[in-house]
Protein backbone atom coordinates (compact mmCIF):
# COMPACT_ATOMS: atom_id res chain seq x y z
CA UNK A 1 0.00 0.00 0.00
CA UNK A 2 1.30 3.80 -0.94
CA UNK A 3 1.67 6.43 1.95
CA UNK A 4 1.13 9.70 -0.30
CA UNK A 5 2.48 13.05 0.83
CA UNK A 6 1.48 16.34 -1.12
CA UNK A 7 3.41 19.87 -0.66
CA UNK A 8 2.60 22.78 -1.85
CA UNK A 9 5.24 25.16 -3.26
CA UNK A 10 4.14 28.63 -3.47
CA UNK A 11 6.02 31.10 -6.19
CA UNK A 12 4.78 34.06 -7.95
CA UNK A 13 6.36 33.51 -11.22
CA UNK A 14 3.32 32.10 -13.40
CA UNK A 15 2.32 28.98 -14.62
CA UNK A 16 4.56 29.42 -17.80
CA UNK A 17 8.23 30.38 -16.66
CA UNK A 18 7.07 27.85 -13.38
CA UNK A 19 6.94 25.04 -15.68
CA UNK A 20 10.45 26.58 -18.13
CA UNK A 21 11.96 26.76 -14.70
CA UNK A 22 11.02 23.60 -13.41
CA UNK A 23 11.89 21.41 -16.92
CA UNK A 24 15.29 23.31 -16.73
CA UNK A 25 16.13 22.11 -13.31
CA UNK A 26 14.35 18.08 -13.30
CA UNK A 27 17.97 17.32 -13.80
CA UNK A 28 19.19 18.47 -11.12
CA UNK A 29 17.05 15.78 -8.76
CA UNK A 30 18.90 13.24 -8.97
CA UNK A 31 21.76 14.92 -6.92
CA UNK A 32 19.32 15.37 -4.07
CA UNK A 33 18.71 11.34 -3.57
CA UNK A 34 20.91 10.32 -0.98
CA UNK A 35 23.27 6.90 -2.37
CA UNK A 36 22.18 8.40 -5.94
CA UNK A 37 19.27 7.99 -8.12
CA UNK A 38 17.66 7.54 -11.66
CA UNK A 39 15.18 10.20 -12.54
CA UNK A 40 12.07 9.60 -15.52
CA UNK A 41 9.99 12.06 -16.47
CA UNK A 42 7.45 13.31 -19.09
CA UNK A 43 4.97 16.46 -19.23
CA UNK A 44 1.32 16.00 -20.24
CA UNK A 45 0.34 19.40 -19.91
CA UNK A 46 1.36 21.83 -16.94
CA UNK A 47 1.49 18.56 -15.22
CA UNK A 48 4.97 16.40 -14.41
CA UNK A 49 4.71 12.94 -13.79
CA UNK A 50 8.00 11.34 -12.23
CA UNK A 51 9.21 7.80 -11.45
CA UNK A 52 12.45 8.52 -9.39
CA UNK A 53 14.30 4.99 -8.50
CA UNK A 54 16.72 4.70 -5.62
CA UNK A 55 17.55 2.37 -3.16
CA UNK A 56 16.08 -0.46 -4.95
CA UNK A 57 12.57 1.28 -4.80
CA UNK A 58 10.64 3.52 -6.93
CA UNK A 59 8.47 6.54 -5.64
CA UNK A 60 5.82 7.69 -8.35
CA UNK A 61 4.93 11.81 -7.99
CA UNK A 62 2.55 14.01 -9.81
CA UNK A 63 3.98 18.10 -10.28
CA UNK A 64 1.35 20.22 -10.68
CA UNK A 65 2.47 23.69 -12.01
CA UNK A 66 -0.32 26.27 -11.04
CA UNK A 67 -0.30 29.99 -11.69
CA UNK A 68 0.68 30.81 -8.26
CA UNK A 69 1.96 27.19 -6.80
CA UNK A 70 3.31 24.18 -7.90
CA UNK A 71 1.77 21.19 -6.07
CA UNK A 72 3.86 18.22 -5.54
CA UNK A 73 2.35 14.62 -4.62
CA UNK A 74 4.48 11.80 -4.07
CA UNK A 75 3.08 7.78 -3.79
CA UNK A 76 5.86 6.38 -1.16
CA UNK A 77 5.57 2.44 -1.81
CA UNK A 78 5.66 -0.08 1.11
CA UNK A 79 8.33 0.63 3.99
CA UNK A 80 8.78 3.89 2.61
CA UNK A 81 6.30 5.40 4.28
CA UNK A 82 7.73 5.33 7.49
CA UNK A 83 9.54 8.47 6.15
CA UNK A 84 6.83 10.53 5.04
CA UNK A 85 7.03 13.22 7.80
CA UNK A 86 11.04 13.72 6.70
CA UNK A 87 10.16 13.19 2.96
CA UNK A 88 7.77 16.15 3.28
CA UNK A 89 9.62 18.62 5.20
CA UNK A 90 12.69 17.92 3.20
CA UNK A 91 10.46 18.95 -0.17
CA UNK A 92 9.31 22.09 1.81
CA UNK A 93 12.62 23.18 2.56
CA UNK A 94 14.36 21.92 -0.81
CA UNK A 95 11.40 21.89 -3.80
CA UNK A 96 11.90 25.27 -4.44
CA UNK A 97 15.36 24.27 -5.97
CA UNK A 98 12.98 23.44 -8.89
CA UNK A 99 11.77 26.97 -9.51
CA UNK A 100 15.51 28.50 -9.35
CA UNK A 101 16.49 30.06 -12.42
CA UNK A 102 19.80 28.30 -13.81
CA UNK A 103 20.04 29.42 -16.69
CA UNK A 104 20.11 33.52 -16.80
CA UNK A 105 21.91 35.07 -19.74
Amino acid sequence: MSQPIEVDLPHSLGKDEARRRIANNIHLLAGHIPGGGHVESGWTGDQLNMRVQAMGDAVQAIVDVQETKVHVKMLLPGLLGVFAGPLQAALRAKGSVLLEDHHKG
